[in-house]
C-alpha cells in the first residue's frame, strides 16, 4: 500500500488532505465526522477581527448599563481589554479534545495588537498551529502595496515572535509578485503557505437592484493557479506549500504534489461530494500511485516544478502563445459552425 503520510507545519499528517477554514468546520458534530472519513487535519472556521470588535462594543453597552449602578459592580465583567470571542475559543478546545488529528485555528485580523493578542489566546487553546488569513481591499489610492506588504510582514514577524505554535500564512494572489511577498514572509518565520483565498466578491442582482451574497464556490479549473505558484516556489523557500481552491479529485491532489506542494486543503468539494469524498480522493491517489509504481508522496513531488523541468517557462508563460501556434489543432477539436 502506497504511504501517503506527510509533513506539513512540522506536524506529521496521516495524508496530505486537510479540510480548509469554512463554517463546516466550527459545528461540533463535524470533526469527529471528518477524521473518520480520512481528513488528516481540520482548519477551524476563522476569526474575524469584526467579530472580536462586536464583542467588545457589546461588552461596552452592557458596561454602561450599570453606570447609574455601584460603580464597583463592573468589575463583575472582564474589562474591556481582554472582552472577546470566547464562544470561538472555547469552540476550539472543545474540538481539539474530540479528534487526534491536527487541529489548525484561523485567524484574521486587522490591527496589529489584535492579531498578536488573539494569536496567544489562540494558542492557550491548545490547538497545534495557527493559519494568519492575510488580504486586503484597498479603498484608497494613495495607499502603495509596499506599504500594505511591509505591514503585513510586520504582523506575521509579530505573531511568529508571541507564539511557540508553527504559523503558516494563507495569502491572496493579488500582489504584484507573490514569489516575492512569500520570499519576505519566509525570511521572518512562516512554516507554511496556503495558496490561495478564496475571496468574497460583492454582487447585484438587476431584477432589485440590490447587493447580494451568492454562494461562492470553486470550480474545478481554479486550481490552475495555485499549481502555477506551487511550481514556482517549489525548492525556493524553506516552507511548505499548501495548495487550495478548486480541487476536487485525488488526480487534482497529485497535480499540486507534483508541482510542489506538501499537501492540499479542500472545501468546496465537500460541500458538493459530502466528506466521504476524501475517502474517494484518496483511493484515487492510491490507485494512480501504485500504477505509475511510486510508494510514497516524496518520490514525485516536485517531479514537475519549475526547477526540475527542462522548460520552466510552462510556468511562467501567461498569454495563450502555444494556443496561437496550434491554432489548427484547436479548430479541428473545436470547429466553428
Amino acid at each position: 500500500m502506497a504511504d501517503l503520510s506527510v509533513t506539513y507545519l512540522g506536524l506529521r499528517l496521516k495524508n496530505p488532505i486537510i479540510v480548509g477554514a469554512c463554517n463546516l468546520s466550527s459545528r461540533t458534530d463535524f470533526f469527529e465526522k471528518a477524521e473518520k472519513a480520512g481528513a488528516a487535519a481540520i482548519v477551524y472556521k476563522s476569526l474575524f477581527e469584526e467579530q472580536i470588535q462586536l464583542e467588545r462594543f457589546q461588552m461596552e453597552d452592557d458596561l454602561e448599563l450599570y453606570n447609574e449602578r455601584n460603580a464597583e459592580m463592573v468589575k463583575l465583567f472582564p474589562s474591556l481589554q481582554h472582552a472577546g470571542p470566547e464562544e470561538h475559543l472555547n469552540g476550539l478546545r472543545k474540538a481539539k479534545k474530540s479528534i487526534s488529528i491536527p487541529l489548525i485555528a484561523s485567524l484574521n485580523a486587522v490591527l496589529e495588537p489584535t492579531w498578536v493578542e488573539y494569536a496567544r489566546e489562540i494558542e492557550n487553546t491548545g490547538v497545534d498551529a495557527l493559519e494568519l488569513n492575510f488580504y486586503a481591499v484597498p479603498q484608497d489610492a494613495d495607499v502603495q502595496g509596499t506599504h500594505i506588504e511591509k505591514e503585513q510582514k510586520r504582523i506575521l514577524e509579530a505573531v511568529v515572535k508571541a507564539v511557540k505554535i508553527p504559523v503558516s500564512v494563507k495569502l491572496s494572489p493579488f500582489y504584484s509578485n507573490p514569489l516575492h511577498v512569500i520570499s519576505e514572509f519566509d525570511k521572518v518565520g512562516a512554516k507554511g503557505f496556503v495558496l490561495f483565498n478564496r475571496l468574497f466578491q460583492p454582487e447585484i442582482d438587476v431584477d432589485t437592484e440590490k447587493h447580494i451574497s451568492p454562494w461562492n464556490l470553486s470550480s474545478p479549473e481554479d486550481h490552475k493557479l495555485s499549481l502555477r505558484y506551487a511550481g514556482l516556489l517549489w525548492g525556493k523557500i524553506t516552507a511548505d506549500i499548501c495548495a487550495s481552491t478548486g480541487i476536487y479529485t485525488g488526480h487534482d491532489v497529485i497535480r499540486m504534489i507534483l508541482a510542489g506542494a506538501q499537501c492540499v486543503q479542500v472545501v468546496s468539494t465537500i460541500y458538493v461530494n459530502k466528506l466521504d469524498h476524501i475517502g474517494k480522493m484518496l483511493a484515487e491517489m492510491e490507485s494512480w500511485m501504485e500504477k505509475h509504481k511510486y510508494s510514497s508522496l516524496d518520490h514525485f513531488r516536485g517531479k514537475l516544478s519549475a526547477q526540475s523541468i527542462n522548460d520552466p517557462f510552462v510556468y511562467k508563460r501567461a498569454q495563450y502563445i502555444d494556443l496561437l501556434l496550434n491554432s489548427e489543432e484547436i479548430f479541428q477539436k473545436y470547429p466553428m459552425r
